[in-house]
């Protein structure tokens, strides 16, 4: 892959690793607005997001942190160090006292949120959610544009896997208690 610097700078080059993708690697690449990410040793690179996106993970982004009670932490795109991955949610919330650390650690974290595009759809409803149960993360929200306004969709940890709470759409405030009590209404996100 070559990968190219200021208009004075030659072309970066770069190789894949002998073995398997570590975060360290994750290093190499350019701030360009695609999401680099790690699953089970593989390199995994999603597209940059549209306007849309960027506006949904800012809603709910505020929405998570008008209600955090003091000491908790609601953060976009903070990397989750999991067994072999290193995965980059779209919002994630982390417990009081977390380690503050740049990859955090999943016990930290009380919640992760997904805002599914078109080029993340498989990614966001059947890969990470499995990734996220496996390392004990609570609760999973994942947002999914609708015609109208969008639809969050919640999840809870049971035996290993997630199970569907709730399905939220409309501008009718809705009463959440996990990760904290917390009110939403996904049709004030666009």
């Amino acid at each position: 892959m070559v990968m190219t610097g200021p208009a004075t700078s030659p072309p970066l080059r770069w190789s894949a690793p002998d073995g398997r993708w570590t975060e360290p690697d994750l290093h190499l690449f350019p701030q360009d607005g695609h999401r680099y990410e790690i699953v089970d040793g593989c390199l995994h690179v999603s597209p940059p997001e549209p306007e849309s996106h960027e506006t949904l993970v800012r809603a709910v982004v505020t929405t998570l942190r008008s209600a955090a009670p003091p000491g908790w932490w609601v953060c976009d795109r903070l990397g989750v160090e999991l067994a072999g991955s290193n995965l980059v949610p779209d919002v994630t919330v982390l417990r009081p006292r977390s380690s503050g650390a740049i990859w955090c650690d999943p016990a930290d974290v009380a919640l992760v949120v997904e805002i599914e595009t078109a080029a993340t759809r498989r990614f966001d409803r059947l890969l990470k959610p499995s990734l996220y149960a496996e390392n004990g993360i609570p609760s999973y929200w994942r947002v999914e544009p609708g015609r109208l306004s969008p639809m969050l969709r919640t999840y809870e940890l049971g035996a290993a896997r997630y199970r569907a709470v709730h399905s939220i759409e409309g501008a009718e405030p809705v009463k959440l208690d996990a990760p904290y009590p917390v009110r939403v209404a996904p049709a004030a996100w666009i």
